[in-house]
């Protein structure tokens, strides 16, 4: 994922936010099943930080372990999890659930207060 797409875009318009794309090169945090087919897939985007971009995905059930995210790198999402592409470029403060044949997404004003996961 290198830049803003029409299909972010048309996400982003279904639920009237402006697009926020993450910036090339940033990092986001992904469990280590990432890509394993697990249902739900999560995700929850914080305001972004140095070289992170705020996002944090996840599949099935979330672990408050410290080793439960790992470091990727914003070009690979696409290849390890590219059902997420469509979702990125929401901005901060907005959640999804993706499961076979639903969709979730939805604005936290927690995740802008800097609560923690998830």
């Amino acid at each position: 994922m290198d830049s803003l797409d029409r299909h972010q875009i048309e996400t982003c318009l279904r639920f009237d936010v402006v697009p926020d794309p993450p910036r090339p090169g940033s990092k986001l945090g992904v469990s280590s099943n990432i890509r394993e087919v697990v249902s739900p897939l999560h995700g929850l985007r914080h305001a972004p930080e140095g070289d992170t971009n705020g996002w944090y995905i996840w599949r099935g059930n979330y672990d408050d372990d410290p080793g439960f995210f790992a470091p990727l790198h914003l070009e690979h999402v696409g290849e390890w999890c590219p059902e997420v592409s469509l979702h990125l470029a929401l901005p901060a403060g907005w959640r999804f659930l993706l499961a076979p044949d639903h969709e979730d997404v939805w604005f936290d004003v927690n995740l802008l207060d800097g609560q923690p996961l998830p």
